[in-house]
C-alpha cells in the first residue's frame, strides 16, 4: 500500500534469501559428477546460475527454458549469461532430449556401445 492506494512493486529478496537450486546443484555436481544434468526452468531470480559452473566443470549438461515459454523468465537468462547453458529450449524440446539422454544411457549400460562422451556430444548438438 502507498498512500492508501495499492501498488505493484518488484519482489525483493529478503536478507538471506535461500538458494535453495544452487545449493542443490552444487551438490548434484560433486555426486553425479560427469552424469549430472541441470536443468533451469522459469522462475524468479538468479537462483541456480552460481551453480552451474559446478555442473559443467564436473562434466555434466545444462539445459535452460526458452525465454519466450518461461511465465518468469529470470532463472533461464541468468542461466544463459553464465555462458554454462548447452542448450536453450522448449519444455517439451528438453522432455525429449531427457528422454534420449535416458535411452542412451540405458543402451551404454547394456553394451549398446554408446560411451558417455558421445552421448554427451550428442546432447551438446553434436553429431
Amino acid at each position: 500500500m502507498d498512500r492508501d492506494a495499492f501498488r505493484l512493486s518488484t519482489l525483493r529478496k529478503p536478507p538471506g534469501w535461500p538458494k535453495n537450486i544452487s545449493i542443490f546443484l552444487q551438490s548434484l555436481a560433486e555426486d553425479r559428477r560427469k552424469r549430472a544434468i541441470a536443468v533451469i526452468l522459469s522462475g524468479f531470480d538468479s537462483d541456480g546460475a552460481a551453480a552451474l559452473r559446478s555442473i559443467k566443470d564436473a562434466g555434466g549438461l545444462v539445459f535452460a527454458q526458452e525465454f519466450k515459454t518461461a511465465s518468469q523468465p529470470d532463472m533461464p537468462k541468468s542461466a544463459v549469461e553464465t555462458g554454462c547453458v548447452d542448450q536453450v529450449l522448449s519444455p517439451a524440446g528438453i522432455a525429449a532430449k531427457l528422454q534420449d539422454i535416458g535411452k542412451d544411457r540405458a543402451r551404454s549400460r547394456a553394451g549398446g556401445g554408446l560411451t558417455e562422451q558421445v552421448i554427451s556430444k550428442r546432447m551438446r548438438g553434436g553429431d
